[in-house]
């Protein structure tokens, strides 16, 4: 008899005659409370808009109370304070009159966004994005099908809604062809996809916007502090093949053996009882093929430009002594070397995104004029609607938080009664990450939650001595593990719907029971590789990313 694999299913893993939304009734019913809890709180706008109001009226009742703390920072003149300034008297109306358009046109993340989607709008309406991961699916081989889903749900998350809207389906559809229940196809990439969102090999569009908002958190201490979009990635990539390798863990030791065989008689009648999954056509492996060749050329002259003095003999006569995207001080070291290089990831995002885009969509006849790249740069401006309208009221909030003082002031007491709790080490992340987890239960957008929660926070761990981009990795953490169990997360409709083809009266309650074990597994594995990474084996969380905040 040939060796069972781990991931495919046991024979004597048969599912239970009760339904399953009674054998996780009482999760259900917690689920549904939090669910009627989040649906409690206000469109994501209105409570910026909300928050914005709260901060001047709070900065009037702090400057009111002459409320002030002493600046802790040690480049500070002796004797400097941090002062409540009210945005409700004379001086604060006129403040508000006079910024309120530059404080959303200035806002860090809004540019770097836009101009990264520009880029990801062609090579998502040429079709590249859907065949890229159609390709890495379907040439797995079977026992390595669960890993690769994973893999590919952690990887689509560059481009957002691609994992969720491709992915997802395409993996149900090929679990069901394999003979293996398409839930646990749908669990494993819902899983790459949103449980491991802040995990990846390569840079996204989330990474310009995160860093952006942790920028304008940090400068509340430092105003000239700086952080890259890039400043995540090593940790990124290692929790890449973190994520990958609890997923396919809890997939094929959890939750395959408990669905155990799929009864055809639970879909409904738009199921197809004999699938056939579309393989790439001959037009998109030529397309690929190409495309591929795109990234390679512009990975070239992307290390060309960025290169060491290495270039000697005839080589100088077409390759430059000093890379252009090097720093040219010869006194720079270390990350110092690579500064221009850091501060332009936005624009690599959008070229490693067009070039190849271009290309296979010229390949496959996607794209055969300019105008159609004009029209899916425009569309993917117009599904940016929301978040410019959310942007604008995230914009004034940051800046009444700065300009009222009432960040740094909150980030002192805060890091004094850290300081007070024995938390001013390493534990402190550890609450710290729970409490975004919790809160994202509720606040499903990590934009939204950060531009919330960065200004507070941010300041606060600086205070303590901890730099920007590790509590940046730190939240990223938390922010992504409890998306698959949040059915305020924008995407859980539509996976809820899509799954219910396959099982009838699908309840919210098995939904989150059969993704819980995810979210418990990735969290714990996720902080115990935090603490291994960053504090006991003292590695960066991404290029040109200390540890501590030399201020703190």
């Amino acid at each position: 008899m040939p060796e069972q694999r781990d991931d495919q299913p046991r024979e004597s893993a048969r599912p239970s005659e009760e339904p399953p939304e009674k054998r996780s009734g009482w999760f259900a019913k917690f689920l549904a409370a939090i669910e009627w809890l989040g649906n409690c709180l206000p469109h994501p706008v209105t409570l910026f808009a909300l928050f914005a109001l709260a901060i001047a009226v709070g900065s009037a009742i702090a400057a009111a109370a002459g409320l002030e703390v002493a600046d802790p920072r040690p480049n500070a003149p002796e004797g400097a304070v941090f002062t409540a300034k009210s945005l409700l008297d004379g001086d604060g109306i006129r403040w508000i009159c006079q910024h309120l358009v530059t404080n959303f046109t200035g806002f860090a993340p809004l540019g770097t966004v836009l101009v990264a989607l520009l880029g990801v709008g062609v090579a998502e309406k040429s079709g590249l994005l859907s065949a890229a991961i159609r390709g890495m699916v379907l040439s797995a081989p079977p026992h390595f099908v669960t890993v690769v889903v994973v893999f590919a749900g952690v990887v689509s998350n560059t481009a957002s809604e691609m994992g969720y809207v491709v992915l997802i389906p395409l993996a149900m559809s090929l679990f069901h062809m394999l003979g293996r229940h398409p839930l646990v196809g749908m669990a494993a990439a819902f899983a790459g996809v949103s449980g491991g969102y802040s995990a990846n090999i390569l840079i996204g569009t989330v990474d310009p916007l995160l860093a952006g908002i942790t920028q304008e958190a940090a400068q509340l201490i430092d105003p000239a502090y700086e952080v890259n979009p890039a400043c995540n990635w090593y940790f990124m990539i290692i929790s890449t093949f973190l994520i990958t390798g609890l997923g396919w863990f809890v997939t094929a030791k959890i939750i395959e053996p408990r669905m155990g065989r799929y009864d055809i008689a639970h879909a409904d009648d738009t199921v197809d009882h004999n699938p056939k999954l579309e393989r790439l056509t001959q037009d998109e492996k030529r397309g690929l093929a190409f495309a591929g060749l795109g990234v390679l050329a512009v990975a070239l002259v992307l290390v060309i430009a960025a290169g060491p003095r290495w270039a000697t003999g005839a080589l100088t006569e077409w390759i430059p002594g000093w890379g252009v995207l090097r720093n040219p001080d010869p006194a720079a070291t270390g990350p110092e070397q690579l500064r221009p290089l850091l501060k332009s990831v936005v624009t690599f995002i959008f070229v490693f995104f067009v070039i190849p885009g271009v290309i296979y969509g010229r390949v496959v006849g996607t794209i055969r004029r300019d105008v159609d790249v004009i029209n899916a740069m425009a569309d993917a401006m117009r599904s940016m609607g929301l978040y410019i309208v959310l942007v604008f009221f995230a914009a004034q909030a940051v800046e009444f938080f700065k300009y009222s003082n009432l960040g740094s002031i909150m980030a002192v007491l805060g890091a004094e009664a850290l300081i007070s709790m024995n938390l001013d080490n390493p534990l402190v992340f550890l609450p710290f990450i729970l409490m975004c987890a919790f809160v994202n239960l509720m606040l499903g957008s990590a934009s939204a939650q950060w531009a919330a929660t960065a200004p507070i926070f941010v300041p606060m761990l600086m205070t303590v001595g901890y730099s920007p981009e590790v509590i940046q990795a730190a939240y990223r953490i938390g922010d992504s593990t409890t998306n698959t169990i949040t059915p305020l997360m924008s995407y859980f409709g539509l996976i809820l719907a899509i799954a219910a083809r396959y099982q009838r009266n699908l309840g919210i309650g098995t939904m989150i029971s059969l993704m819980l074990p995810y979210a418990l597994i990735f969290i714990t594995g996720w902080i115990v590789l935090f603490y291994a990474w960053v504090f006991l084996f003292g590695l960066p969380v991404g290029p040109g990313s200390p540890t501590h905040y030399p201020g703190g």
